[in-house]
């Protein structure tokens, strides 16, 4: 036990907000000592706990259960890194809470450490109820970058843990349902050329004029997904997105490239064909290689998946829905833009929804925020669940 999580400690969900923003868990950095705290945390009421670590070892998942060990429960899942704060103007210390005019500043306040500090604050409380059905914690990392965090604790559910009845992800939807977000891959591709003066470009092979092909192809793949919207009317837009954000390459005006470099994302719609694009994409990549090779037999083209996030499908009526419907008060479900780890779970078999405390337009901001409004209303939320939970 450490000093900084006593044996049976009471915090308020706005103090357990506090101490989780104080860990900066920006998503290139480790998250261990977050963990740490919640595992000590948890240890001082008696709850044990599961790590996932990654292969690298400086970062870990966590599971743990609250109420009956022999049974799948209510999985409240939330992540614990967040974005950067670096070239943001943030007003004060972003890893510091700061609490003024109904609202609660920090990085991480609404995305996504509001709903993690409700979730842990409450543990008391859960365990004084005489759950009957459990509720299962589990704190996940790198959904900000990868959505991979999850995996691994997924995979061990109904086999080393529990198989869950329903999966409730966190995230920023001010406790709205959202049963539907779009998928997500990104990609990096690296091309290789041969330099060579301009003036006699047989003698090389560009890798910025292979980029260009490239780009302009997933350019002509954006503009053909408009042709294909979505009829449902619940995305915002209604098609499949792609998107070139960074695109590197060359050294100077009068030399062919000899490297470059596009990392690239296509967004898709939950019943849209996820291999479509990138198999599009790499069939026109041979194409362009065979071309690079008549001058430059030693040039190469490579495209890696960097992550791989399911888009969560509708799934009406499923226990997760009504049960979120039966906490939240809402009868209806929403769509979102943004992706999450919910898919992973769906993905797995597990009735999963979205919905957390706060907006998705706070995110990601400098002086970001949570307002105690949210915060209040997620603690009710929690409060129903509890009483749930009991009564099963």
């Amino acid at each position: 036990m450490t000093a900084t999580s006593p044996a049976g400690q009471r915090h308020t969900p706005l103090e357990m907000l506090a101490r989780l923003v104080a860990f900066d868990t920006v998503s290139h950095k480790s998250n261990l000592a977050l963990i740490d705290f919640v595992e000590d945390y948890l240890a001082g009421w008696g709850i044990s706990s599961t790590r996932f670590p990654n292969e690298a070892g400086d970062k870990a998942a966590l599971f743990a259960t609250i109420g009956p060990q022999d049974r799948g429960g209510i999985v409240l899942s939330g992540h614990t890194d967040v974005v950067p704060v670096e070239g943001q103007a943030w007003s004060r210390d972003p890893f510091t809470l700061h609490v003024a005019d109904g609202r609660a500043y920090g990085r991480g306040a609404v995305d996504m450490k509001g709903f993690v500090a409700l979730a842990l604050a409450l543990v008391p409380d859960f365990l004084s109820a005489g759950l009957t059905t459990p509720i299962h914690l589990f704190l996940s990392y790198d959904e900000e970058v990868t959505c991979l965090g999850v995996v691994d604790g997924i995979a061990a559910m109904g086999r080393t843990l529990p198989r869950p009845t329903a999966v409730i992800v966190g995230e920023p939807t001010s406790l709205d349902i959202a049963d539907a977000h779009k998928g997500i891959r990104t990609f990096l591709t690296r091309i290789t050329g041969f330099a060579a003066h301009s003036s006699k470009p047989q003698l090389g092979a560009s890798a910025v004029h292979a980029g260009a092909l490239l780009a302009a192809e997933l350019d002509r793949m954006q503009e053909e997904a408009k042709d294909r919207p979505d009829r449902s009317g619940r995305f915002d837009p209604p098609y499949d997105t792609i998107h070139l954000g960074k695109f590197h390459g060359g050294i100077a005006r009068n030399i062919l490239a000899d490297r470059a470099e596009l990392s690239w994302e296509i967004r898709t719609l939950p019943d849209s064909d996820p291999d479509s694009g990138p198999a599009r994409f790499a069939s026109l990549a041979k194409t362009v290689l065979f071309r690079m090779q008549k001058t430059a037999p030693s040039s190469a083209i490579e495209t890696v998946m960097t992550s791989d996030v399911p888009g969560l499908s509708p799934d009406p009526g499923s226990t997760a829905e009504r049960l979120a419907m039966r906490l939240s008060g809402r009868n209806q479900t929403i769509a979102v833009a943004y992706a999450t780890e919910a898919g992973h779970f769906q993905r797995a078999g597990l009735p999963t929804v979205v919905c957390g405390p706060g907006s998705i337009d706070q995110a990601h901001q400098p002086d970001e925020y949570i307002t105690l409004e949210q915060l209040q209303a997620g603690e009710t939320f929690m409060r129903r669940l509890m009483a749930e939970c009991r009564a099963a």
